[in-house]
């Protein structure tokens, strides 16, 4: 790697460039205020001190940004290198400079994405805007996530594992075609030798499970066959036959000795259950009524109203990842960056008492979301005793009812989840001479109370009550601005499909995408363009003034 330096922009650059745009436009303002960004020396890493000389990283990282900011194609950038003045003016070229082949930046994606350095190239846009005052730490932040589409097509259960087999198929017919040849039925190569969506599969479900419990057989004699001693040596490392191998454990089962194919609920969880044999990283997701196969994309951003609404952290995960596991991830990288706010709006997916809890002790923010409401059956009825009721006394380990009785049990134990809980148990003999037994429980055996540890607790009781507030609500409204945050990076960046198969390569195009979104954000507080007003359908807008959307006037 030959170091560049891109702080001076030629001056016959500046001067055409400056006679073309004599306003400028968003590249070239954006180089004005942030300069140059990228430097050669950040991405030395990629690079082997030894081999052919390459182009500039600190150009391929500004141009990739630019590229997905204008949703251009590997080709049209390499075109727009060479002929356009504002991209010259922001790479400090001069005005006759050719630019590169197009193949370059699919080799540098391919370096980033290897190295997970896609966070390297998103970081240094913030870095830069953050030297210009465009975004500090503290103040208030918001989070939220959406689902992205994997790039292969989905595929239903019988359509995966054909597939599946069919890809082992081919592999080990290029390794050892002459082999597969005495292994093979002849009925194979009717099964086997098309694509799913290409083959006509029984319309009959009792059929279906036929067909693919055949396949689990012929699946099953390949893998014996690869596994035998006549076998030829490295067919079993093949990633097909590896993949097939896992698939096989997680869809079939024997049954008094016969493969049959496993009922959905003896499948695993999503999380490690595989979806297609072309993208191996690829899970299954579902909220709500929605279900999907990919990946999931969190985006935070800055939200003070004297301030550019910049995204601060991208964190991409599997698509069954939840929402509550990613937060201590965020929390950390925005602290590694001195970007933690001191307030942090998010939805119900993402807080319970412990992640509040957690968010105030490890990194100082208050962390603001609707929490669950209790469940208990005398609060969701409205009627009778319900946790709020009793008294805990922390020092010695007992609850005390509204009768005065106390508890005689005190276990620390944990949940169905596996969260840390306290159950304290009154004696049956206090409940079954209780006055008030009828508005407290009906158990026989006396009434049993569940605490979450002390600190928890007391920001339960604290907090859900708040939630009722109008000063509450008002403060957590600011939250809803990171939607139209997800509806921007979804329509004007495409952020909801993987343009790439994996992980690494998706959390790259997220990372390039969020640094795009940034400088047209910058480029918009810049030129003083104000953000969107909500859209609001006719039929809404007549909605009688001080009606409550939610129902609850």
């Amino acid at each position: 790697m030959r170091g560049v330096e891109l702080a001076e922009i030629p001056e016959e650059t500046v001067r055409v460039a400056r006679a073309v745009f004599p306003t400028g436009c968003l590249v070239m303002r954006v180089r004005d205020t942030l300069g140059p960004v990228f430097a050669d020396a950040d991405f030395e890493g990629l690079f082997p001190v030894r081999g052919r000389p390459v182009v500039s990283p600190a150009r391929l990282a500004l141009v990739s940004v630019l590229q997905f900011a204008e949703g251009l194609t590997d080709r049209q950038a390499a075109h727009a290198v060479r002929s356009r003045l504002d991209w010259k003016y922001a790479l400090s070229l001069e005005l006759t400079d050719t630019g590169f082949d197009f193949s370059v930046l699919s080799e540098f994606r391919a370096r980033l994405a290897a190295d997970d350095a896609g966070r390297g190239v998103f970081d240094a846009v913030l870095t830069a805007a953050g030297e210009v005052g465009l975004v500090k730490s503290g103040r208030r932040q918001r989070t939220d996530a959406t689902h992205v589409l994997a790039a292969t097509s989905d595929l239903n259960r019988l359509e995966f594992v054909v597939e599946t087999l069919r890809t082992a198929l081919n592999q080990v017919a290029e390794a050892a075609g002459d082999w597969l040849l005495g292994v093979a039925a002849p009925e194979w190569f009717d099964r086997y030798s098309a694509r799913p969506e290409d083959t006509r599969f029984p319309s009959r479900w009792a059929a279906r499970i036929e067909h693919g419990d055949q396949c689990g057989a012929d699946g099953m004699v390949l893998l014996q066959a690869l596994w035998s001693a006549s076998a030829p040596p490295g067919l079993r490392h093949l990633p097909a036959v590896e993949f097939l191998r896992r698939t096989w454990v997680q869809q079939f089962q024997h049954v008094e000795g016969v493969l049959r194919w496993r009922e959905p609920k003896n499948t695993p969880p999503g999380l490690i259950r595989l979806r297609t044999p072309h993208e191996i990283e690829a899970r299954t997701g579902a909220k709500r009524d929605l279900g999907w196969s990919g990946y999931k994309v969190h985006l935070s951003e800055t939200c003070e109203p004297d301030a550019p609404h910049l995204i601060t952290h991208v964190h991409t995960t599997a698509a069954p990842v939840t929402d509550m596991a990613v937060l201590e991830d965020i929390h950390t990288a925005l602290a590694e960056r001195g970007l933690l706010p001191d307030e942090h709006l998010v939805d119900a997916g993402y807080v319970d008492a412990e992640q509040i809890h957690h968010a105030q002790r490890d990194h100082r923010v208050s962390l603001t979301g609707p929490l669950a409401r209790d469940t208990n059956r005398q609060k969701a009825q409205a009627t009778g005793f319900d946790n709020t009721r009793f008294s805990v006394d922390w020092e010695n380990r007992q609850v005390v009812c509204p009768t005065g009785r106390t508890t005689t049990s005190w276990r620390e134990t944990t949940s169905h989840r596996g969260t840390p809980v306290v159950r304290a148990k009154f004696p049956a003999r206090d409940c079954t001479s209780c006055p008030a037994r009828q508005e407290c429980t009906t158990s026989p055996k006396g009434r049993y109370i569940t605490l979450r540890p002390r600190p928890e607790h007391e920001i339960l009781q604290q907090i859900r009550p708040e939630q009722d507030s109008d000063q509450w609500r008002k403060r957590y409204g600011h939250r809803a601005g990171v939607e139209g945050t997800i509806s921007q990076a979804v329509q004007a960046f495409g952020l909801r499909r993987s343009r790439y198969r994996g992980l690494a390569k998706t959390r790259l195009q997220h990372h390039l995408t969020g640094a795009a979104i940034n400088l047209a954000r910058i480029d918009a507080w810049l030129t003083g363009r104000p953000l969107a007003r909500t859209r609001t359908s006719p039929f809404a807008a007549l909605r009688p003034a001080g009606s409550d959307p939610a129902g609850r006037n």
